[in-house]
């Protein structure tokens, strides 16, 4: 009888402690960088990828910080109604899907107009990975979450 109580205390102190530990690791995301250092390291990596010119450089910088600096406003926008429960209406999310739609034709126009050819479609096949990147990580959220996702059969 000891041992079985022994054992027991055991088991629960394992789970709570492995839990709270998990809780712990999920709420740590790293650390938080400013939009001026997310800028730099962009435009460092696309220089490394694309091998952009010191001009280059300079056009590319204060386009990418305008980019981050607006989207790092709409997760602060989308955090808070989150927070309070509120979801965007159809037409919300009709004027926001166009308001992004209308960014990346001005991105895409502007980088064009920026790189010559070569690194231009360098930079559509890099935008192109990113965006497979980002649709297999929000299909993997899904399927964790309990709902349709890549957890099925049938997707590849």
């Amino acid at each position: 009888m000891k041992n079985l109580v022994s054992i027991l205390v055991l088991v629960f102190a394992f789970t709570f402690t492995f839990t709270t530990q998990a809780q712990k690791r999920r709420g740590e995301k790293g650390p938080k960088l400013t939009v001026e250092q997310q800028t730099t390291l962009a435009v460092k990596k696309m220089t490394l990828a694309l091998d952009l010119s010191e001009k280059q450089q300079k056009q590319i910088k204060p386009i990418i910080m305008a980019n981050m600096a607006e989207r790092k406003a709409a997760m602060e926008k989308r955090k808070t109604a989150r927070e309070n429960k509120k979801r965007p209406t159809s037409d919300e999310m009709f004027e926001m899907k166009s308001k992004m739609l209308d960014k990346q034709i001005k991105m895409k126009n502007t980088m064009k107009n920026i790189l010559n050819k070569e690194q231009f479609e360098k930079f559509e096949k890099m935008q192109k990975g990113r965006k497979r990147m980002a649709m297999k990580k929000m299909k993997g959220k899904k399927g964790a979450k309990g709902k349709k996702g890549s957890k099925g059969k049938n997707n590849k």
